[in-house]
């Protein structure tokens, strides 16, 4: 461990103390989230509890980055219950149950997704040192929220996880996602391109911004209900892969995702049985990196969802 100690200089002032961090200690915002969580942030030897504090000039700030040889990887967990659809020796195809998180971070250390694969597949240990990603994310080339059940593909070698990378980066990899939105949606298909970037209000939201990244979304009607209030189902595709992309790109055209709290412009559906976001990873596809083979699966919906589908009326 290494401790990184400076004054704010008027560079700095007004700054927020997470981007700062990251700058001044050379890590990715997720170790920044990491060490903000655990205490090894301080401004003025008080410890920091808010990644959004704002820095003043003069005050002095003080972080304990982790050096090198203290990067160890999460420690695999048997106990982590996970689908997979399939694997060979370059990638494994996952269908994530709702309610897992993805990969460790700030207030998930244990019991995430990577540790179910870790324990299931020990080679990837040691991906993260042969490739450069960050430990805690071995493998790992994409993502799905917390609340969002379905496919997603993990790398299992160097080979693979640079194959995958580059193709999440020119958009070869076609994602398509099931959604229940609230009201009716005009039209058979439609395409929302707007930027999204981290909530000025809410910092742990996102937003669409012209500040923002570029994030493009491609949805289709699949159905329409009627009661007990307007919905509509639609599967969306995503071109780009911004946070909660899908989530707050149908929010900003008026039809936010059933059950989506954060997001629902304080709307809901009478009578919901769902208690999460009614998103659905259900389609994945993408070039196998070994064969070059164009590669495809399907997934289902869940249990919740598809009962809370079967009791909505036309």
């Amino acid at each position: 461990m290494t401790t990184i100690s400076v004054s704010v200089p008027s560079s700095l002032d007004g700054v927020r103390v997470d981007r700062a961090v990251a700058l001044l200690a050379d890590v990715s915002r997720a170790v920044v989230d990491d060490l903000v969580a655990t205490g090894r942030v301080t401004l003025d030897g008080k410890v920091v509890t808010s990644r959004s504090t704002r820095l003043v000039e003069g005050q002095e700030l003080a972080v304990d980055r982790p050096d090198e040889e203290d990067a160890i990887g999460p420690v695999g967990d048997p106990s982590v219950v996970f689908g997979v659809v399939h694997v060979d020796d370059d990638v494994v195809v996952v269908d994530k149950p709702a309610g897992l998180v993805v990969h460790p971070g700030a207030g998930h250390r244990s019991g995430t997704l990577v540790h179910g694969l870790v324990a299931r597949f020990p080679d990837l240990a040691d991906l993260p040192a042969r490739v450069g990603s960050e430990p805690d994310r071995p493998g790992i080339v994409h993502r799905l929220d917390r609340g969002t059940s379905g496919l997603l593909v993990v790398a299992r070698t160097p080979d693979a996880y640079r194959s995958l990378v580059a193709q999440l980066s020119s958009r070869e990899v076609v994602r398509t996602y099931r959604a229940l939105v609230l009201g009716t949606v005009e039209g058979e298909s439609g395409v929302v391109d707007a930027p999204i970037g981290r909530s000025v209000s809410t910092p742990t939201r996102m937003a669409v911004s012209r500040k923002g990244k570029d994030a493009r979304t491609r949805y289709r009607v699949e159905e329409r209900f009627a009661l007990p209030a307007p919905t509509t189902l639609v599967r969306a595709s995503l071109e780009t892969g911004r946070t909660h992309q899908i989530r707050v790109h149908l929010s900003a055209i008026g039809h936010p995702v059933v059950g989506d709290e954060p997001y629902g412009q304080g709307r809901s559906l009478p009578g919901a049985t769902v208690r999460r976001p009614f998103l659905h990873a259900s389609a994945l596809s993408f070039h196998h990196p070994r064969s070059g083979e164009q590669v495809s699966w399907t997934s289902e919906l869940p249990e919740d969802l598809a009962t809370q589908l079967a009791a909505l009326g036309h």
